[in-house]
């Protein structure tokens, strides 16, 4: 037969394995227990009769244990659901717990009555929006961030767009008007601008080259520098020389061609025959006006 003072005897002063001692109290983690306090008129073991709430998925149920059922655990415990009214729970509540100790139905209300509260405060925070705090690897996000920055560089999207735009404004794929943006249609009024600007100056257009003054001065000091020299020496021993130079005849260079005559043979027919080509140069060596040398070769 069970006895709830040797449970308890027990439970208190050996060993449970609901207990929780802390610096402010001991403190009871069985689920069945009213108050979560460990004491003798709380503890759902030492207590043959005990009645509790507990909550399943936001519905709420009254557990009542009696002596009667001690002797079949799978059956120890009898369930009622309680209606979301909180009005309508205390009425049950009264009705099945008629007969009990009062100080365990008062704290059964008062346990009812703070479940109900934060069932009110779970809907509320269900349907209120909240920023959801998460860890966010640095590393990969800058590791993502360069690779899109690279990508972009490498695609120039925006170039090929605008090329692809242009390409079909000029084949007339977009005839009606359209809203363009006013900075991009400027600019684009702009290049075209200049595109027409720059042809019209390649057709009509002249260069003006600087003269080389270096090469000019130079000629000019030169020609200075000779009439200094022909008025230093003698001019007409010099003009003396150049006439009598003239008057001597040159020799020129001659060629003698070669000649091909025929020649008879045996049998009665004739065979050209050339003679080499000879060479005559002459090559005159003036180291004096009077004294002349000859070399034929």
């Amino acid at each position: 037969m069970q006895n709830d003072d040797v449970i308890w005897d027990i439970i208190r002063h050996h060993h449970c394995s609901y207990m929780a001692k802390i610096q402010t109290g001991n403190f009871c983690r069985n689920p069945y227990n009213v108050t979560g306090i460990c004491n003798r008129s709380s503890c759902p073991l030492a207590n043959s009769r005990y009645a509790t709430i507990r909550d399943h998925d936001g519905i709420f149920y009254l557990y009542m244990k009696t002596i009667e059922r001690a002797h079949m655990p799978n059956k120890l415990w009898e369930r009622v659901k309680l209606p979301k009214n909180y009005m309508k729970a205390l009425e049950i509540i009264d009705k099945h717990l008629e007969y009990w100790p009062k100080l365990l139905v008062h704290k059964i209300k008062q346990r009812l009555t703070k479940m109900t509260q934060y069932r009110i405060r779970m809907v509320k925070l269900s349907k209120k929006v909240r920023e959801k705090i998460m860890t966010v690897p640095r590393k990969e996000v800058k590791r993502e961030s360069r690779r899109e920055e690279k990508a972009l560089r490498a695609a120039q999207i925006e170039n090929v767009i605008e090329k692809e735009l242009l390409e079909r404004l000029n084949k007339g794929v977009y005839p009606d008007i359209c809203n363009y943006d006013e900075e991009i249609f400027n600019k684009l009024l702009d290049k075209n601008k200049e595109e027409e600007q720059e042809e019209e100056e390649e057709e009509a257009e002249v260069e003006y080259v600087e003269g080389d003054y270096e090469l000019e001065e130079e000629l000019e000091d030169d020609i200075e520098d000779m009439g200094d020299f022909l008025k230093a020496n003698n001019f007409d021993d010099i003009e003396g020389d150049e006439d009598d130079l003239e008057e001597q005849p040159t020799r020129k260079k001659v060629k003698k061609a070669s000649v091909s005559y025929p020649l008879k043979q045996d049998d009665g027919t004739e065979k050209v025959r050339r003679k080499d080509k000879k060479v005559i140069v002459e090559v005159e060596r003036d180291e004096d006006i009077g004294n002349r040398q000859h070399n034929v070769m």
